[in-house]
């Protein structure tokens, strides 16, 4: 727990964000190595993210070629990844958690609830309200959107590696819950069950990154924040619920 603790907390000032990054990226996978190592089902979501940033995000970042801001991209995936560890930093000194990565830690301590939910409310809280926020914090404009969507494609496209590390180490097939968050498969089974809330059907219709990305430069308005704030606690909420009913179904 000291491990995680120091791990966790902040990165060094002075360095430059893909600095920061490799840093951050490196302590996450210290981390997770830990988590994994005594089955605590708090690594459900970090897992994955390692997988995700150690195979995917950082090869990209690394390539000097591959983005059309490079800083703008080494920059919103550091605000990323640190808003995942201050509120793990939080778990593990006694501080205090937001409620989207609260809910995730309170779904790990639940021995009645599968690990495949667990995780998938980990990668709720990360996608649907952290993302959004760190495009808000990046002051993002549509002439970012290139990096933007070059990010999260790369992160979609690992999501074999994620549900593979996932079932080696936890024994959570995570497959369907993933394919619905990204492609929106089982919506149909939501609408035979009441629950295909209209925030859902725009995310299955649009696709989660737009609506993300959208979400994100509206929080930079301030006569949309507020709204745009409920709009993604909406949108949260709307895949918490999902995923309970998806995951009943499937008995995962």
């Amino acid at each position: 727990m000291d491990s995680i603790a120091r791990l966790s907390d902040s990165v060094a000032a002075g360095e430059d964000a893909l600095a920061q990054l490799e840093s951050g990226v490196a302590r996450l996978h210290e981390i997770t190595a830990i988590l994994n190592s005594h089955g605590d089902r708090r690594g459900l979501f970090g897992i994955g993210l390692d997988a995700v940033e150690q195979d995917a995000v950082m090869p990209l970042q690394r390539d000097p070629g591959a983005f059309e801001n490079r800083d703008y991209a080494h920059a919103i995936s550091l605000d990323l990844l640190s808003r995942y560890l201050r509120n793990l930093h939080a778990e593990f000194t006694g501080g205090t958690v937001e409620p989207h990565w609260a809910h995730y830690f309170d779904l790990a301590g639940r021995c009645d609830i599968s690990p495949a939910r667990v995780a998938m409310a980990g990668y709720d809280a990360h996608l649907t309200v952290d993302l959004s926020y760190s495009v808000a914090a990046m002051g993002s404009r549509i002439e970012n959107s290139a990096d933007y969507f070059k990010i999260v494609a790369t992160i979609a496209a690992a999501g074999d590696e994620i549900v593979d590390r996932t079932e080696d180490v936890y024994h959570a097939d995570l497959g369907p819950l993933w394919r619905f968050y990204f492609l929106g498969e089982g919506l149909d089974q939501l609408v035979g069950k009441g629950v295909a809330t209209r925030p859902m059907l725009v995310l299955a219709d649009v696709g989660a990154n737009v609506v993300i990305f959208g979400n994100g430069l509206s929080l930079e308005n301030p006569a949309l924040h507020d709204p745009t704030a409920a709009e993604i606690g909406g949108l949260y909420g709307a895949a918490d619920t999902a995923f309970d009913v998806l995951s009943g179904l499937h008995a995962l």
